[in-house]
């Protein structure tokens, strides 16, 4: 089974409480939206503490165009990919040492905060010495879904490649997307929710020979599910000013009703109960999305109380978000043949769920 042999993380610069982030949009808001004191309450009620932004809190009192944006995305998205790959390779916490980058055979890269062309896995490769000869999958527009997509397709390719090593770079920067004349209340849930983030992790084929410091996750298999007629669910509109963020107020239920039969069904597939599962590695989407988990298939706090902790300190970063989860489960002590399914939701509306095994 292919492995999750190291994984990192890295945090903008920025680190703001949520009571600032919420004054401002208080400001940014004051006599356009009709009971703002009440829906405000949005930013009280989700349970994030702290969120980190790859640009200062007053950027936004200000009017910037789509294009300044978007150039500022590519360039700390570099930045940010680069110092989390480097971070990645050579963290011996995992890895008995460290791990070259000219030995990558592949790169994931997933986004859906930005645009580039090339992609930002092209610009990336400027900056370290990759080979020439390196595969590159750039994955756009999955959102909060991307995460799970990158080690799915990670997973994919070293199962063809069994002698691959491959990385999966998600970033996202959520914050350059805020719309300052967006009065709806998706916008204002965004506000609320969205943050920056960069995380990466290397997936390696059953072939290669690599020393883990602790036992690490394999991955069983993976499953990804879609639902028809459901563009509208979550994703962004794109205007001439940027990028709109689209909620629908159903996604708690349509989770409550649609997640639970598909890991049902995935988990049938793989002779695997929910009872065997000690590890549930869920992309924190917001509160009430852990909520629905918890719900649907049928899970105790404490069993979510990781990935509540990541929105508590990081917000909803998309894509990232699942990867810090992730982290926290790979970095405490965990027995040999434990059970783990990491499971995040997307525009589409879709879902992927990542069986692990932290051992062979």
């Amino acid at each position: 089974m292919p492995k999750i042999a190291s994984i990192s993380t890295y945090n903008p610069p920025y680190v703001l409480d949520q009571t600032n982030i919420e004054q401002l949009t208080k400001e940014l808001f004051k006599d356009k939206i009709a009971q703002l004191d009440r829906l405000l309450q949005v930013f009280e009620n989700g349970d994030i503490e702290t969120r980190y932004f790859c640009v200062p809190l007053e950027w936004h009192q200000t009017e910037h165009s789509f294009e300044e944006r978007n150039n500022i995305y590519i360039d700390l998205a570099t930045k940010y990919s680069v110092e989390v790959i480097q971070a990645c390779l050579q963290n011996t916490t995992f890895l008995q040492k460290a791990l070259p980058s000219e030995e990558i055979d592949a790169i994931i890269f997933v986004s859906s905060t930005g645009i580039s062309t090339p992609s930002v896995d092209a610009r990336v490769m400027n900056h370290l010495p990759f080979s020439d000869r390196m595969k590159r999958i750039p994955i756009w527009g999955l959102g909060c879904a991307g995460g799970a997509a990158g080690i799915s397709r990670a997973f994919d390719f070293c199962k063809a490649h069994p002698d691959a090593k491959v990385l999966v770079v998600c970033v996202e920067l959520c914050s350059l997307t805020f719309q300052p004349n967006d009065f709806s209340k998706s916008n204002l849930i965004g506000a609320s929710l969205f943050a920056d983030g960069a995380a990466c992790a290397l997936v390696c084929g059953d072939n290669v020979d690599l020393t883990n410091n602790k036992h690490v996750p394999h991955i069983v298999d993976t499953a990804s599910k879609w639902m028809p007629n459901s563009e509208d669910v979550m994703g962004w509109n794109i205007k001439n000013n940027g990028l709109h963020v689209v909620f629908s107020k159903s996604i708690p239920s349509i989770i409550s009703s649609w997640l639970g039969p598909f890991v049902d069904e995935f988990l049938t597939e793989q002779n695997v109960s929910k009872d065997q599962l000690v590890n549930f590695v869920a992309h924190p989407g917001g509160k009430k999305v852990l909520q629905a988990y918890e719900d649907t298939l049928h899970l105790e706090e404490h069993q979510t109380s990781i990935s509540r902790n990541v929105l508590k300190k990081h917000g909803n970063m998309s894509s990232p978000t699942v990867l810090y989860v992730l982290e926290q489960f790979m970095l405490k002590e965990n027995n040999k043949d434990d059970l783990g399914l990491l499971v995040a939701l997307g525009p589409g509306f879709c879902g992927e769920a990542v069986l692990l095994n932290w051992g062979d």
